[in-house]
């Protein structure tokens, strides 16, 4: 019989775990923080992308510069310079930022990502769930698409395991039967991971959803269900877009979101997170 998890437990802290981004920003505590961009950084669109999810009153800019793709010949992302330019336009604007972590021999490039991501694709590749252990770096760890709720929190033991406890869970859907949709988002799995971790865990309706008209009602069925954030694809022009353009909000979308979370939030005492700066250029 495999030994079940043990340091993830919410047993072990029944307060919670608050994994902290950047000053007055944590993901685990009352405030609901909500990460969005666009699928695979751009050279054209990403500082128009930085711009829609600052004013939009977001925390985090998301962006992934280094791509698994189910094909070979499909866009792999700018890599290192794309990392870059996520970073630069990040920090123009006061984001953090979080993008996906494919191998160790990569690390030097995301000097300046507040969050590294741990794609459904590699929930199970041990030696780099060992190694983000090592660090003492914010994880962000995906479902994978066939894993049960016992397998995300054994991979998210490894990375504690290793003495890293700033781990953030992230359901993104599951593989099922229905065409409509390009997976199932699981919120039951949302809440059952809230009552057996102490780790905070967000939602990816974007890849759960694969469409756009999706992505806003899922969204608030997340936050209701418990959530503790959003991981959101927006990108300025979808149509354009290398990676997924048809599952990514617009900018107004992406307004209209941020302006719905706050009465669904309320009703389970819990909160926005947003500058207050950048809410008011939001509000304009």
């Amino acid at each position: 019989m495999t030994p079940g998890p043990e340091l993830v437990l919410r047993r072990r802290r029944p307060q919670g775990t608050r994994v902290q981004l950047g000053p007055g920003l944590s993901v685990g505590g009352r405030a609901f923080v909500v990460m969005a961009g666009p699928c695979a950084v751009e050279e054209g669109p990403m500082a128009e992308a930085a711009t829609a999810v600052a004013e939009a009153g977001c925390a985090v800019i998301r962006g992934g510069a280094f791509k698994p793709r189910t094909s070979p010949y499909a866009f792999q992302g700018l890599g290192a310079a794309g990392v870059r330019l996520l970073v630069a336009s990040a920090q123009r604007h006061g984001l953090q930022a979080v993008s996906e972590i494919l191998d160790r021999a990569d690390l030097p490039a995301f000097e300046g990502v507040a969050l590294l991501q741990v794609g459904a694709r590699n929930m199970q590749n041990f030696p780099l769930l060992r190694f983000l252990g090592e660090l003492r770096r914010p994880v962000l760890l995906k479902r994978a698409a066939s894993a049960t709720v016992d397998e995300w929190l054994l991979a998210a033991e490894y990375i504690l395991a290793g003495g890293n406890e700033q781990v953030i869970l992230c359901e993104r859907g599951s593989r099922g039967f229905e065409p409509e949709t390009r997976n199932t988002l699981d919120l039951s799995a949302v809440v059952l991971a809230k009552q057996r971790t102490h780790l905070p865990v967000i939602v990816d309706p974007s890849h759960a959803a694969g469409r756009r008209q999706l992505v806003i009602p899922l969204s608030l069925a997340a936050a209701a269900a418990g959530a503790d954030g959003l991981l959101v694809e927006m990108h300025p022009r979808p149509e354009e877009a290398l990676c997924d353009g048809a599952q990514a909000l617009l900018p107004g979308d992406l307004r209209e979101l941020m302006r719905r979370l706050p009465p669904v939030l309320a009703a389970v005492d819990r909160e926005l997170w947003r500058s207050e700066a950048r809410w008011k250029v939001a509000a304009q």
